[in-house]
């Protein structure tokens, strides 16, 4: 019995053992694919991708800003920082300096949007963001700000961004109805609420029993026509559908 709990303990250690070389070896591989970033500020972006190559890491360039004191072609910044210890194949983030501010901030506003973007593409800068606003009063598409301003000095990104007016949707109202009313005080109420009165055609009269039993007349009878105190019979839009300022509504009356 002795023997068995031996052979049993045993077998125990050396589960364990294995284990924990098991867990050593990952460890040291893992920490084996790791590199330290190296400094690459300062360098032109060629130098910093061959320098980053050595070391199985990838350099990206994802800015460019102005500088008065890093000159052109320079790495401005890195993320991660130099000393970070990453994977390989990691790509490592810069910044580049255009070096001092040589172009002149162009003055768009009140332009439209896609001029001030040939205008501001014309002169090797970049369009930034374009926001809208609506402003009654205010034309459409129409450069209203820009950051930077016209004629900015000490501008650190090359880029402008923009605000553009848009039109201003119609006001809308819904439909009232308007059926068993008269056409001359419809009318009026459409008026004042910047709507106006479409076509207006007489319902169809049902033929009486003394129109079909007489002899016609040779004379045609006059065409009676809509007026002030017709009453609507139907309308188009219909009652609670949604109408814009201006829009017609066409009616069908009764004498």
């Amino acid at each position: 019995m002795k023997s068995f709990f031996r052979l049993v303990l045993l077998a125990l250690v050396l589960l364990v053992v294995a284990l924990v070389s098991a867990l050593t070896a990952m460890r040291f591989a893992i920490h084996g694919r790791e590199v330290a970033v190296p400094n690459v500020v300062g360098k032109t972006a060629a130098e910093a991708r061959r320098i980053a190559e050595q070391s199985g890491l990838q350099v990206a360039v994802e800015r460019q800003y102005y500088s008065a004191s890093v000159p052109e072609g320079k790495i401005l910044s890195q993320l991660p920082p130099a000393g970070t210890q990453v994977r390989r194949g990691y790509q490592v983030r810069v910044a580049e300096s255009l070096g001092p501010q040589r172009v002149n901030i162009p003055d768009v506003l009140g332009q439209s949007e896609r001029a001030a973007e040939l205008n501001i593409r014309r002169r090797g800068l970049e369009v930034g963001t374009v926001a809208d606003i609506q402003m009654s009063g205010t034309p459409a598409d129409q450069v209203l700000s820009q950051s930077p301003p016209p004629n900015a000095s000490g501008v650190s990104v090359p880029r402008i961004s923009l605000l553009v007016t848009e039109p201003v949707p119609p006001q809308a109202f819904v439909m009232p109805n308007f059926i068993g009313q008269p056409l001359g005080s419809v009318t009026l109420a459409l008026q004042d609420a910047g709507l106006h009165v479409g076509s207006v055609t007489l319902a169809a009269q049902p033929a009486s029993t003394e129109a079909l039993t007489t002899t016609p007349t040779p004379t045609p009878a006059p065409v009676p026509q809509p007026s002030p105190a017709s009453m609507i019979v139907s309308q188009n839009p219909a009652p609670g559908q949604k109408v814009v300022a201006g829009a017609g509504v066409d009616f069908e009356v009764k004498q």
